[in-house]
């Protein structure tokens, strides 16, 4: 297995090693240990969550607020996505700025989304399926969207016409986010990673 950080501080791309043969395949597609070594502390098992999309469907920008955020380890069990990090943290070198991973049933990589960041994707296949294994449960008043079509963003989604949820349509821009209070300081959220940080890797998974 493979860790490897994105362009976006508290973002990484895995990419597992598989095993296959005439019977089939085997991988492991998630290790505490490894990611704990990348990231600076485990991730806590708090929800797994699953999606199911129609090609041309885009979800998100998702966030949390911070602390505890909810840090999100995202991989594609059946067909293709575009998987899509945006740094929402006010005060970041980074804020405002995004990258996009495709993660798909062949290469079948990972992507580990650090507390605070934003998270959305758009399905390029029918039936694409996510899976998500989350640090904390999902708490209505603590979750928060910017719309992905934010043209500050930019965000080049491929889908000619996108498809989204009543609530992500109706979600403010990054500028109404910032003015609403809503987004995450950088400041906030390094020093809430550095706290789990400070325990060190004696906890796995």
């Amino acid at each position: 297995m493979k860790v490897t950080p994105l362009s976006i501080e508290g973002a990484w791309e895995i990419t597992p090693q598989q095993h296959g043969d005439p019977r089939g395949l085997f991988m492991e597609w998630y290790r505490g240990d490894r990611l704990a070594e990348a990231v600076g502390h485990p991730l806590r098992l708090a929800q797994a969550n699953l999606s199911v999309s129609a090609r041309g469907v885009v979800r998100g920008i998702h966030f949390a607020d911070v602390p505890p955020g909810q840090a999100k380890y995202v991989t594609c069990v059946r067909g293709a996505v575009l998987d899509v990090v945006v740094d929402l943290r006010e005060g970041s070198p980074t804020f405002g700025q995004w990258e996009g991973v495709r993660l798909d049933e062949e290469q079948r990589r990972a992507v580990y989304i650090g507390e605070g960041l934003g998270h959305g994707f758009c399905a390029l296949t029918d039936d694409a399926t996510l899976s998500y294994l989350c640090s904390s449960a999902y708490k209505p008043a603590a979750e928060h969207s910017v719309h992905p079509l934010d043209p500050t963003l930019a965000i080049d989604w491929p889908a000619e016409v996108p498809l989204f949820s009543a609530r992500d349509q109706a979600a403010p821009n990054l500028a109404e986010a910032g003015q609403a209070g809503l987004l995450p300081s950088y400041d906030t959220c390094r020093s809430y990673v550095e706290s789990l940080n400070a325990g060190g890797l004696q906890t796995t998974l």
